[in-house]
């Protein structure tokens, strides 16, 4: 099983999303998707000051296996890349919660938030996939 932090919330397309003190949302893939992916070869970020809506394409991520389009879980202002992705772009996969974030937003309404899963749901989520 993959590894699920509690303090995340999470999409069905495999992005985890962190509130941050200043009320920023980090986001990333998490372990399950990058494993899934297998070793990233590349990764390209979003622009800072771009807007995306919710669903919207807005990263991919390149692996030896494939390239994956990440999607933005919320309607948001990208105000934060993760720049060192640039050239390691393998610390998603060794550390996709913490060194391997993808991005940041402005803080969100909070129904959006209220839409996506917390982590209970989510390993609900995965172990109807994995089965």
């Amino acid at each position: 099983m993959s590894e699920i932090p509690e303090d995340l919330k999470f999409t069905e397309d495999h992005e985890w999303l962190r509130v941050e003190e200043d009320g920023s949302i980090t986001i990333g893939i998490t372990d399950h998707a990058q494993q899934a992916l297998g070793e990233l070869v590349f990764v390209e970020l979003p622009e800072e000051g771009q807007v995306f809506s919710k669903g919207d394409a807005c990263a991919v991520v390149e692996s030896v296996k494939a390239a994956s389009d990440v999607y933005c879980p919320l309607d948001g202002l990208v105000t934060d890349i993760n720049s060192e992705l640039a050239d390691e772009p393998e610390l998603v996969n060794s550390s996709p919660y913490e060194g391997g974030w993808l991005f940041r937003l402005a803080p969100p309404s909070e129904d959006e938030m209220e839409s996506l899963m917390d982590t209970v749901a989510y390993e609900e989520y995965l172990s109807g996939i994995e089965d």
